[in-house]
C-alpha cells in the first residue's frame, strides 16, 4: 500500500513539474507593420527579415526571463505599404483586434509618422526604425523609441562635408513631400550656405518618378559645380544614370543609404563611380566589425540576400525590447517598461555605434543617434571615407525645443 501511494505520488509531481516546466514557456506577442509591398519595400522588407531573424536569435539563446517565467517573442505583422491611412489601420488592428502591445517596424516617415501622431493615447509601445520624419520623436509621446537619428541630425553635417570639399556651387534635386528627406535637404542647404556656399537652384521629383534628365538638364545650364541627389534607393540610382549619360561630369553628392546591390540594380558600376552617400553610418560590414560579420552571414544564410544599411535599425530593436522587457521584469506595465527604456544602455548585441546621451542609449524624447559617415563609390561598391562630425548631446538639446 505504501508503494502504491508512493508511486502514485511521484508520478503526480512529475506531472505537476511537467505543467509548471510548460506554464513557464509562454508567447509575447509583437506587433509588425512595414511596407511590404510598393515603393517601399525596399526598406520595408529587409526591417522585416531583420525582426525575424533577431526574435529567431533571442528565442533561440533562451527567450526572455522574466521572473520564472520564459517569455519566447512570436510577430503578427501586416504590410502598411508605406501608406499614412494603411498604417492607422494596422495599427488600429494590432492595438484593437490583435491586442498587441509593442509595435515594431516602421520604415517610412509618412506611416510612422501617421501611426506616432495618435499613438501617445494608447496603452502601447512604439518602437520605430528607419523612419526619419523629426516629428515622430520630437512630439514628444512617452511611448515612442527611434533607433534611427532624424534626418536633419546628419543633414547639417553633410552640408558642411560638401563645402569642406571646396564646392561653392550647388545645384539640388530631390524628392519633394517627404519629411525624412526634406528636413535632410533643408539642414543641409543651411549649413552649406552658411559656409559660404551657394545653392543655385533646388529641383525636385515625385514619388514615383523616375526621369530626372529634364531637371539635371536645367542644374547643369545654371553651372553648378556639384549636384546633390536624395530620394528613394532607385530614384536616386535612376538620377545617378542619368547624369553620366547626359554627359555631366561634376562631383555628386548624395542621401538615399541603400546598398551596393540595389543601386547596381539600376546604374553600372561606371555610371556610379566617384558618388558620395552622406549619411548616419547604418549597417556596414567593413566598419562595424564582428557583430557586423556575424549579422551579414545570418542574414545572408536565412534569406540567401545581402542585408540593406537600413536593416540594422529593426535588428536592434529587438534586443532594445528585450533589454527594457528584462530589466523591467515584466511584460504586462507598460510604465515601468518605458522606464526600462529611458534608461537603458546600448544592448551588447547591437549592430551600429549609438552614441549615447548622458550614458542612456536613448534622450528625454525616445530619440537614440549613431554616428554620421561620407561614403564613396569606388571598385562596385560603397568605400567608407570617414566620419562626419556627430554631436548627440547638442542635437538633443536642440530636440528639446521642438514640438513637432
Amino acid at each position: 500500500m505504501n508503494k502504491l501511494l508512493s508511486t502514485a505520488l511521484a508520478g503526480m509531481a512529475l506531472l505537476a513539474s511537467a505543467g509548471l516546466a510548460q506554464a513557464a514557456d509562454k508567447t509575447l506577442l509583437l506587433g509588425v507593420s512595414d511596407a511590404l509591398t510598393g515603393g517601399g519595400a525596399v526598406y520595408g522588407v529587409p526591417q522585416k527579415r531583420a525582426i525575424d531573424l533577431a526574435i529567431e536569435q533571442v528565442n533561440s539563446a533562451g527567450g526572455v526571463k522574466i521572473g520564472a517565467d520564459t517569455y519566447r517573442f512570436k510577430t503578427v505583422e501586416y504590410d502598411d505599404k508605406a501608406d499614412p491611412t494603411e498604417a492607422t489601420n494596422v495599427a488600429r488592428k494590432l492595438i484593437d483586434r490583435d491586442n498587441v502591445k509593442f509595435l515594431l517596424g516602421y520604415c517610412c516617415s509618412a506611416s510612422g509618422g501617421a501611426v506616432a501622431s495618435f499613438i501617445g493615447r494608447e496603452d502601447v509601445i512604439m518602437l520605430v526604425g528607419t523612419a526619419g520624419a523629426r516629428a515622430i520623436t520630437s512630439a514628444g509621446h512617452a511611448n515612442v523609441f527611434r533607433t534611427r537619428p532624424p534626418g536633419d541630425y546628419t543633414g547639417a553635417a553633410a552640408g558642411r562635408f560638401i563645402y569642406q570639399q571646396g564646392v561653392k556651387t550647388l545645384g539640388v534635386l530631390a524628392v519633394r513631400d517627404v519629411a525624412l528627406f526634406t528636413q535632410y535637404r533643408e539642414a543641409l542647404i543651411k549649413a552649406y550656405e552658411e559656409a559660404g556656399g551657394k545653392v543655385v537652384a533646388v529641383e525636385t521629383f515625385g514619388g514615383q518618378d523616375r526621369d530626372m534628365t529634364a531637371q539635371l538638364t536645367k542644374l547643369r545650364g545654371l553651372g553648378a559645380e556639384a549636384l546633390f541627389i536624395s530620394g528613394y534607393v532607385e530614384q536616386v540610382a535612376f538620377a545617378y544614370r542619368q547624369s553620366h549619360e547626359l554627359g555631366i561630369r561634376v562631383p555628386r553628392f548624395g542621401f538615399s543609404g541603400g546598398s551596393a546591390e540595389q543601386f547596381l540594380k539600376v546604374a553600372s558600376n561606371e555610371q556610379m563611380d566617384g558618388v558620395w552617400d552622406l549619411l548616419a553610418v547604418e549597417f556596414n560590414v567593413e566598419v562595424l566589425g564582428d557583430k557586423a560579420k556575424a549579422y551579414d552571414a545570418a542574414y545572408r544564410q536565412k534569406y540567401n540576400d545581402t542585408p540593406t544599411p537600413n536593416s540594422a535599425f529593426a535588428y536592434d530593436q529587438v534586443y532594445v525590447l528585450r533589454d527594457a522587457l528584462q530589466a523591467a521584469q515584466s511584460v504586462s506595465d507598460l510604465k515601468k517598461i518605458q522606464t526600462a527604456l529611458r534608461n537603458l544602455a546600448v544592448p551588447k548585441e547591437a549592430l551600429l555605434k549609438y552614441l549615447p546621451v548622458q550614458g542612456k542609449m536613448f534622450d528625454g524624447k525616445g530619440q537614440a543617434y549613431i554616428s554620421n559617415g561620407a561614403f564613396q563609390w569606388k571598385g562596385g561598391k560603397w568605400n567608407f571615407h570617414g566620419e562626419l562630425p556627430s554631436d548627440a548631446n547638442a542635437y538633443s538639446e536642440f530636440l528639446k525645443t521642438v514640438k513637432n
